[in-house]
C-alpha cells in the first residue's frame, strides 16, 4: 500500500468524482483510477461505487476512509514540520458553508487567503446548516462555516455575532411605522405574509421559536425560497416580508426594501467555523483555520 493509493482514494471521496480527484492531485483520470484498483485488489475489497453519477464509498471504503484521510492529513503534518517549514503552502481548502457565510463571508476570506498563499486552491459547496454539518462529520470537506451551533460531537469556533432584521415591503403601513422609527414590535408583523427560507435554515428556526412561543399558530409563509437575493426581491417587489441577517442587509448597494430592528426581540446569529474533531487536518486547512480565526479576534 502506498501513500499515492491512499490520496488517490482520499480525494475520490472527497470530491465524489475521479476528474475531480486527478485535478485536486495534479494527475490524469486513468492514473487516479489505477490507484484505486490497485489499493482495491491489495485490500481485497472494493472500496468505491462507481454505478451512479458521483463517486461514493462502498461500505468497506467508508470505513477505510477515516484512517485514509488521517494518514494523508499527517504526513503532510510531519513533511511541513520536519522538511519543508519554509516552503510555500499549496494544495486545497476543502469548504462547506450554509448560506449566509458561503455567500458574504467565505470569499473575502479565501480572497485574503489566496493573497498570502497564491498556490492554495479552495473548493467550496454552499447549503444549509444541517448539510453541512453532517457533511464534516462524514469527512465531506475539512472546514464548515454556518450560521448555527449543534451538540453534534464537532468542534465550533465562534466567528462573531450578528443581528436579525425584518425586512418589508416600501408600502404604506410599513413606510408609516419607518418614519416613526427604526424599531419595529412582532405585534406590528405577526400577522403578515412571510417569505422564508428552507426547513434547515438556522434564522428560520431561531426566529420562529422566539415569536411563535405563547401562540397557537405559525406564522403565514406564503413562499419558501433557498435563495437570500430571491428573498430579497419577493420582498421588494410585494409579497411578503422576511428575516435576515444584518450582514446581508448591509451588503445592498440599492436598497428596494425597508429594514427594521426589532424592539422586543434580542435576536443575534452566530457565526461558526467548524471541524471534525477526530480527524486531523491538513497542515493547508489547518493555516487557512488560523488566519481565519485571526480574522475575527483581533
Amino acid at each position: 500500500m502506498e501513500f499515492k493509493q491512499i490520496e488517490a482514494f482520499v480525494n475520490v471521496i472527497k470530491y465524489k468524482s475521479f476528474s475531480k480527484a486527478a485535478d485536486a492531485s495534479f494527475l490524469t483520470q486513468p492514473t487516479i483510477s489505477t490507484h484505486i484498483s490497485s489499493l482495491e485488489k491489495e485490500l481485497g475489497v472494493t472500496l468505491i461505487d462507481r454505478m451512479g453519477k458521483e463517486s461514493r464509498p462502498t461500505k468497506e471504503g467508508r470505513a477505510f476512509y477515516k484512517y485514509a484521510i488521517n494518514l494523508i492529513n499527517t504526513r503532510e503534518k510531519a513533511l511541513m514540520e520536519v522538511g519543508n517549514a519554509g516552503s510555500e503552502f499549496s494544495g486545497i481548502v476543502d469548504i462547506r458553508a450554509s448560506s449566509i457565510p458561503g455567500q458574504y463571508i467565505v470569499p473575502e476570506l479565501m480572497t485574503g487567503f489566496r493573497k498570502l498563499f497564491p498556490s492554495v486552491r479552495f473548493y467550496l459547496e454552499q447549503s444549509d446548516s444541517e448539510t453541512v454539518w453532517n457533511g464534516i462529520l462524514e469527512n465531506d470537506g475539512e472546514i464548515g462555516f454556518t450560521g448555527d451551533y449543534k451538540n453534534n460531537g464537532l468542534k465550533y469556533d465562534l466567528l462573531y455575532k450578528d443581528p436579525l432584521i425584518l425586512i418589508t415591503p416600501k408600502n404604506d403601513k410599513f413606510l408609516k411605522l419607518r418614519e416613526k422609527s427604526e424599531y419595529i414590535s412582532k405585534e406590528d408583523f405577526f400577522d403578515e405574509n412571510f417569505v422564508w427560507r428552507e426547513e434547515g435554515s438556522a434564522t428560520r428556526s431561531t426566529f420562529e421559536e422566539m415569536v411563535c412561543t405563547g401562540r397557537n399558530r405559525r406564522l403565514n409563509i406564503v413562499a419558501t425560497v433557498n435563495s437570500l437575493e430571491s428573498i430579497k426581491r419577493c420582498v421588494a417587489g410585494g409579497l411578503g416580508i422576511s428575516v435576515l441577517s444584518q450582514t446581508v442587509v448591509n451588503k445592498d448597494a440599492n436598497i428596494g426594501y425597508l429594514s427594521f430592528k426589532l424592539s422586543d426581540l434580542n435576536l443575534e446569529r452566530e457565526f461558526y467555523l467548524v471541524t471534525n474533531k477526530n480527524v486531523t487536518l491538513s497542515p493547508t486547512a489547518k493555516k487557512f483555520k488560523e488566519f481565519v480565526l485571526g480574522q475575527f479576534n483581533r
